[in-house]
Order: C-alpha cells, then sequence, then structure tokens
C-alpha cells in the first residue's frame, strides 16, 4: 500500500467476517510463499490493518464521516464499544 498522506494510526475493533480474515490470510501466505521450512513468514494483522486502511482511502472514507446523515443510521449494535 502507498503510504498515505496526513494520516494518524487509530487502533480500534473492527467486525470482519470470518470468511474475509481467511481469504486475507490465504492470500497473504500466497504472496510470500513458503520457506525453505515450510513456514510462511508474513505479518497477516498487519495485512489486515493495510487492506482496510486502503480500502477506508478508496472509498473516500473522509466523505463519508463528513456527512451527518451517517451518524443518525449507526445501529445499536454498534455502540455497545462507546
Amino acid at each position: 500500500m502507498a503510504e498515505l498522506k496526513n494520516t494518524i494510526t487509530v487502533r480500534v475493533n473492527v467486525k470482519i467476517t470470518p470468511e474475509s480474515l481467511k481469504t486475507i490470510v490465504e492470500n497473504a501466505k500466497k504472496s510470500v510463499g513458503p520457506d525453505q521450512s515450510g513456514v510462511y513468514r508474513v505479518d497477516t494483522a498487519g495485512k489486515v490493518d493495510e487492506m482496510i486502511s486502503q480500502f477506508l482511502y478508496e472509498k473516500d472514507f473522509e466523505s463519508y464521516v463528513k456527512d451527518p446523515i451517517n451518524y443518525k443510521s449507526l445501529s445499536i449494535e454498534n455502540r455497545e464499544f462507546h
């Protein structure tokens, strides 16, 4: 992922499906391949971070958070963290 300008790192809990996580891990392993011992040396948690960050950047998360209507549509389920 290209380095994004004017960004900060925010550590949060994000809900994704098990299938999404499985796919990220599988594709991350494929991208590096096994070493001589057959071990895959890839930071899968870092890859999840990269994938979500890139998705938010490409889908213009900044514009989404600027629209007040998006705050009214938050489900009760997501409010459990606050």
